[in-house]
């Protein structure tokens, strides 16, 4: 940390010398004791021990100014071990959403565009879509046989993998025509070409990105790296919470410095550290299908889909035939302690 200097500026004494008929100056005694002295001499003293701690400690407050931001979801307990934050939301504002989407992954790219993942045989397909409106821009249904899960975006690469398969599919972002060969709405085009590949996970359920490798989650505990060269296994992380595995792990979304997943079956986020997979917070979401379920909407299936608008750090989700999107924002909350997280999020197998 720069320490700025500091000028001090001269104290000038009268060499005139104060008539009999003059009180003294309030900064001296009768005896002729000069306070003013000793309290200027008392704050130099003091400005330069400040001086020299701030010195001694600058490599110190550098080390607290790099900490990742991610680290304020959670905290330090007595023991010195990391207690993860729990949060609630705020509903900040309701999208319209497809219900008949089976919602598998969601990212959010710019100018108020979302592209989107959805399953189930024979309804499968990745799609572009107004976030505002809802309504789908682009769509790519896909073969009967293939199960869409997770989605992500890399460059201008659009990755996705399949439930009970090791198969994905890369498609070109850009390279869009007119619908044709599916059946879909006559003003809507779909992605024209894609790429098949293989992967190394068990299965295939969620993907993520830092611009660098992709994350992925196969339904376990494990959270995978991924090259998006090779699409080859580089690194895996068994996701933990107070030392029992986090299970299920479902549709992911790296977001400011941490990956953030689904837990499948549940309504919980769990905020996941990129380095080890120590669960750094949790999201408790309940209210949003209590809320759709008491409004009339029995259809709807689980919580899944996270977005997220880095440029206006805005958090979006929803879930599966859910007939509505939500921004949210996070607030720390008192609500839920560690054994509601047990009780709400944590499945033993």
């Amino acid at each position: 940390m720069a320490i700025k200097s500091i000028k001090r500026r001269s104290i000038k004494r009268s060499d005139s010398q104060p008539s009999t008929t003059m009180s003294p100056p309030l900064s001296q005694t009768s005896h002729g004791f000069d306070y003013r002295r000793v309290h200027i001499f008392i704050s130099v003293f003091l400005l330069l021990g400040v001086l020299v701690l701030l010195g001694i400690s600058s490599s110190m407050w550098i080390k607290f100014g790099s900490v990742d931001q991610s680290q304020e979801s959670s905290k330090v307990t007595k023991g010195g071990g990391i207690e993860p934050q729990i949060y609630g939301i705020q509903v900040i504002k309701e999208f319209p959403h497809d219900p008949g989407a089976f919602t598998q992954g969601l990212l959010y790219v710019e100018n108020d565009t979302l592209f989107e993942s959805t399953g189930l045989y024979g309804q499968s397909s990745v799609r572009k879509v107004a976030l505002k409106t809802g309504k789908v821009e682009a769509f790519q249904k896909m073969n009967s046989s293939y199960f869409g899960e997770g989605l992500t975006l890399l460059g201008q690469r659009l990755f996705q993998v399949t439930w009970l398969k090791k198969t994905g599919f890369i498609y070109d972002r850009n390279n869009l025509s007119r619908c044709r060969d599916f059946k879909c709405h006559p003003e809507t085009a779909f992605f024209h070409q894609f790429k098949e590949f293989t992967h190394q996970m068990q299965d295939g359920w969620g993907l993520a990105t830092d611009g660098k490798v992709l994350f992925g989650s196969d339904g376990t505990s494990t959270l995978y790296h991924i090259d998006p060269k090779t699409l080859k296994v580089i690194r895996q992380d068994v996701v933990k919470y107070n030392g029992q595995e986090v299970r299920f792990l479902n549709e992911l979304e790296f977001i400011g410095g941490e990956v953030w997943a689904n837990v499948f079956m549940t309504d919980c986020i769990a905020r996941i550290s990129r380095e080890g997979g120590m669960v750094l917070g949790w999201i408790l979401l309940p209210q949003l299908r209590k809320g759709l379920i008491a409004a009339g909407y029995d259809g709807i299936d689980v919580l899944n889909g996270i977005a997220w608008n880095n440029k206006d750090d805005r958090v979006y989700v929803t879930g599966k035939l859910w007939p509505k999107l939500y921004e949210i924002k996070l607030l720390p909350t008192n609500k839920f302690h560690s054994a509601d997280v047990k009780r709400l999020c944590l499945q033993s197998s």
